[in-house]
């Protein structure tokens, strides 16, 4: 567990060095451009199984955050399955109803010593009761979801006054991460929107700067300013640069601690360009990361195997409801709501409008506007060179003394390329169109 912050020992010089607070602002931009391209997989992932989680729109925080976020949702089994797992995550690793680890020392032999068993039970009943009493179980929770989705997680751990140790998970996108040589977490950047008296609550109003202290002085308490919060390795610690040279660990950070903190408004403009300076003996930050590629400093999980499967189960819902709402229409005998509201009918349904009612075509489409039996009769054609049917008046000689009749003759019209590329047509009488049979008629008696 690491220690509290420790000042460092003289941190005026460092609070007003506009070279060190460069340097901080610096590397949070090249940590910010190394992030960007994860945050488009990461909004994905938030839409579809945790829409409440994840910081991702640059600037100041959404005005509307008690509005609902879950519009692409339809069925909520992969929220419910991100729930499940971190759940289970949690009753199979850190369950609070259980011992979920033991104390033991490095030497085999001081183990079997039952006055060293004895001071190692005690102490961990004493970390489990501390825990119990904080809130790690549910920030450990929060912390699985986490990582479940996202594949990267982080949660910053801290002494505190009254609960011994207080634990504050990070919702993806609003901290940064690097790696040492070794690939392991070693740095930890954090952004927060802090209301006027949280800030001047937390360093005083002597060291904020003038926008927040005239906001402070004036009753404007719950204006939100970003704050953050640098944690990474201090070479300070193994002695100072070597023939005085200008290093970016020079100074009075936090002498002698492996670890600095340093806090700073990113848009302060004033004397105290950093709020605090100071160190801790261990790491802080537990960085979890469920699978990483090669040396990269971020990880990917579950989450993102499940997300085109997310994707097709939202859109196969919404497919099918829509198909449901048709035939739901169908079977009411209602039109579809757009063509409701543009006086349309429904597709295969008889035009009742008055023919001053009905809307003027264009000239180009008079011709598709007539009925379907008028276009196909203008579409057969008399003649014979259109193909459809031809009219050839022909003599009644059974009759004599009638008027002729005409005889409908079908005409067959195919038209090809012969051998020799030239273009030919052969016509074929199919003889004259049967009449139509009067309907059978069954007498049962």
């Amino acid at each position: 567990m690491a220690l509290s912050a420790v000042p460092s020992p003289s941190p005026s010089a460092d609070l007003r060095d506009p070279w060190l607070r460069s340097y901080f602002v610096s590397r949070l931009g090249a940590l910010d451009r190394e992030r960007a391209s994860w945050v488009p997989a990461w909004r994905d992932l938030a839409d579809h199984f945790a829409p409440r989680r994840g910081r991702l729109l640059p600037g100041a925080p959404d005005a509307a955050r008690g509005k609902r976020k879950d519009q692409r949702i339809i069925d909520n089994t992969p929220l419910i399955a991100a729930r499940v797992m971190a759940s289970g995550m949690m009753a199979g690793i850190s369950s609070p109803a259980r011992p979920w680890f033991r104390l033991r020392l490095a030497s085999e032999r001081a183990n079997q010593d039952p006055a060293a068993r004895a001071w190692l039970d005690a102490v961990q009943q004493r970390m489990l009761r501390v825990f119990a009493r904080s809130n790690l179980y549910n920030c450990l929770h929060t912390l699985y979801g986490e990582l479940g989705v996202f594949g990267t997680a982080a949660l910053w751990v801290d002494e505190d006054e009254e609960d011994v140790v207080r634990g504050y998970t990070l919702t993806i996108g609003e901290y940064w991460l690097a790696s040492s040589a070794r690939l392991a977490v070693d740095t930890l950047y954090r952004s927060m929107w802090w209301t006027v008296r949280q800030i001047v609550d937390t360093f005083g109003r002597d060291r904020v700067s003038p926008a927040i202290r005239s906001a402070y002085e004036t009753g404007q308490l719950d204006g939100e300013h970003e704050i953050v919060q640098a944690i990474e390795p201090n070479p300070n610690a193994a002695g100072p640069a070597i023939g005085g040279a200008r290093t970016p660990w020079s100074g009075h950070v936090a002498a002698r601690l492996p670890w600095r903190s340093v806090w700073f408004e990113r848009a302060a403009q004033g004397d105290n360009l950093l709020l605090r300076v100071s160190g801790y003996q261990e790491f802080p930050c537990m960085a979890p990361r469920w699978e990483v590629v090669g040396s990269d400093s971020w990880g990917s999980g579950p989450g993102w195997v499940a997300l085109g499967d997310s994707q097709q189960l939202q859109t196969q819902q919404k497919r099918k409801l829509e198909a449901i709402d048709k035939q739901g229409q169908a079977a009411a005998g209602r039109p579809a709501v757009a063509q409701e509201r543009a006086g349309e009918p429904a597709a295969g349904r008889r035009d009742l409008r008055r023919r001053s009612e009905r809307p003027e075509l264009p000239a180009g489409n008079r011709r598709a506007a007539r009925p379907r039996r008028a276009r196909r009769r203008h579409r057969r054609g008399p003649g014979p060179h259109q193909g459809g049917v031809l009219r050839q008046p022909v003599p009644d000689a059974g009759r004599p003394g009638k008027p002729r009749r005409t005889q409908i003759h079908r005409r067959q019209v195919t038209r090809h390329f012969n051998w020799n590329g030239r273009r030919e047509e052969k016509s074929l009488m199919l003889g004259p169109r049967p009449h139509a049979c009067p309907p059978l008629q069954f007498h049962l008696g």
